[in-house]
C-alpha cells in the first residue's frame, strides 16, 4: 500500500544516510497543552526524526505504568480529542516532521471513521497506529485511511506466528512496529535475544520499513537496535523525564531535548 509521503521521504533519507530513524513517543497534551507543545519542540530540535503522540485514553491496555499515567495527566489537564488536534496544528506551523497518533479503536470510532481521519489528515497527522484494532477487524479504517493519505501501523509481536505475518503486512502501509519485548510498554535493562533473528524473519515479507519499540530506553541499546532495524522508538525512557519534574513543568522540554540528544546519538556512526 501507498504511505504518507512524510513517512516514506523519511525512510528513505535515513535508508541514505545509512541509519536508523529514531522515534520519540510521548502523550500529547502531558502535563498540559503548552507544555506539551515546548516539549515536542524540543523533541525536533534535538534528533527526534518521526513523532509518535499517544492520545490519552482512560483504558490504555498496552501501555505500562510510565504511559498510563502520562494519559491520566493528560485527561486530568481537560485534554479533549480536538486539543490532540490542535497540537499537531501547531506543530506543523514550524516542522514537517511525520507524525503518528498512537491511539485505540474507541477513540477513532465514537467520532466516525471518516470524519475521525478526515480531521486527522487535515491537522497534520501522517499515521494511525491503533493498539487494540487487528488487521482481520480493520478493513473499514485501512480502506478510509487509504482513501484520505493516512497510513496504517500495525504491530508485530515476539508471539506472532509468522504464519500470520502476510495478514498483518498486507493491511499495513508507512511502516511496520514490532514490539521487542512480550507484556506492555516500559524501560527494559536488556534486550530481546532473538532480536536480529525475528527482524529478518519479517523482511522475508515486505519491504516496508521495520521499527522497533516497546523497553529501549540506552544509547547503546538503541544503537544496536538501530543496527537491524529502519526505526528505534523510545518512549517511556522519555516520558519519565515529564513526570519526574512535574514541580519545575518550564524545565522539563530542556530536560527532555537532553535526553534525547544523548540516545539518539547511539543512530550516528552504525
Amino acid at each position: 500500500m501507498e504511505t504518507s509521503d512524510r513517512i516514506a521521504k523519511l525512510f528513505s533519507n535515513c535508508r541514505k544516510r545509512g541509519r536508523a530513524a529514531f522515534v520519540s513517543y510521548v502523550c500529547a497534551c502531558d502535563p498540559n497543552f503548552v507544555v506539551s507543545l515546548e516539549i515536542c519542540k524540543s523533541l525536533i530540535e534535538n534528533g527526534s526524526d518521526l513523532l509518535e503522540l499517544g492520545v490519552p485514553f482512560s483504558d490504555p491496555l498496552a501501555d505500562g505504568l510510565t504511559n498510563q499515567l502520562a494519559s491520566q495527566r493528560a485527561l486530568e489537564w481537560g485534554c479533549r480529542q480536538e486539543d490532540v488536534f490542535d497540537l499537531v496544528r501547531e506543530i506543523r506551523k514550524f516542522s514537517d516532521i511525520p507524525i503518528v497518533f498512537y491511539t485505540y479503536y474507541n477513540l477513532i470510532y465514537s467520532q466516525g471513521l471518516e470524519n475521525y481521519v478526515k480531521e486527522a489528515k487535515g491537522a497534520g497527522v501522517d499515521g494511525l497506529l491503533t493498539l487494540d484494532l487487528p488487521p482481520e477487524e480493520a478493513e473499514e479504517l485501512v480502506a478510509i485511511s487509504y482513501a484520505h493519505g493516512m497510513s496504517n501501523i500495525f504491530i508485530i509481536a515476539p508471539t506472532t506466528p509468522e504464519s500470520r505475518i502476510p495478514t498483518i503486512v498486507n493491511s499495513a502501509s508507512g511502516f511496520l512496529y514490532y514490539v521487542s519485548r512480550e507484556g506492555v510498554t516500559g524501560e527494559r535493562k536488556d534486550l530481546a535475544s532473538d532480536l536480529e533473528k525475528r527482524i529478518k524473519i519479517i523482511r522475508a515479507y515486505t519491504e516496508l520499513p521495520l521499527v522497533v519499540g516497546f523497553g529501549i530506553s540506552t544509547e547503546e541499546q538503541v544503537r544496536e537496535v538501530g543496527k537491524y532495524a529502519d526505526g528505534v522508538v523510545v518512549g517511556s525512557a522519555l516520558v519519565n523525564c515529564i513526570s519526574s519534574n512535574l514541580s519545575d513543568s518550564e524545565n522539563i522540554p530542556h530536560k527532555i531535548g537532553d535526553r534525547v540528544a544523548q540516545l539518539s546519538s547511539g543512530l550516528y556512526g552504525n
